[in-house]
């Protein structure tokens, strides 16, 4: 078994009024089920990080990205399958109707836009140690200021 950590990328989608699209794992999910999560997954052979943002946000929404605004940052984790993971997280945009998303069925159950004061939502069935989500919507909202998009 490999040792190298697994490669993921995340997109933060920003919509008009500056909040940030988010999206409930289902309860049967292995890793972090129930919990909200960003788009975003493991990149595939051949991959680099912005190929795999641009199909992962395409597969879990049915949105095609538009503009990619910034790197939010790059984040090292063990999930709770005991697996190490590298995952570089974008600030982007879409194209799409933004009301509508298409969730992949089975993957994920619902989702909101938030605005940064809301970010404590993301804690929800989390490791109370966790807060991996939040700090990275954190980040995502100190970014979206930062370029004053």
């Amino acid at each position: 078994m490999s040792t190298e950590p697994l490669r993921c990328a995340g997109a933060l989608i920003v919509d008009d009024d500056g909040r940030i699209f988010f999206q409930r794992r289902s309860p049967e999910r292995r890793l972090f089920p129930n919990t909200w999560d960003i788009a975003g997954g493991h990149l595939e052979p051949g991959e680099d990080f912005e190929d795999a943002l641009r199909r992962e946000v395409t597969e879990e929404t049915g949105w095609t990205v538009s503009h990619v605004l910034a790197v939010v940052g790059e984040y090292h984790y063990t999930g709770d399958d005991g697996l190490t993971r590298v995952e570089v997280d974008y600030l982007v945009r879409v194209d799409g109707d933004l009301a509508h998303p298409r969730l992949e069925p089975g993957k994920h159950t619902e989702f909101r836009w938030l605005a940064e004061p809301d970010v404590a939502v993301l804690d929800e069935h989390r490791d109370v140690n966790d807060g991996l989500i939040r700090r990275i919507a954190e980040d995502a909202f100190a970014a979206l200021r930062s370029i004053g998009s």
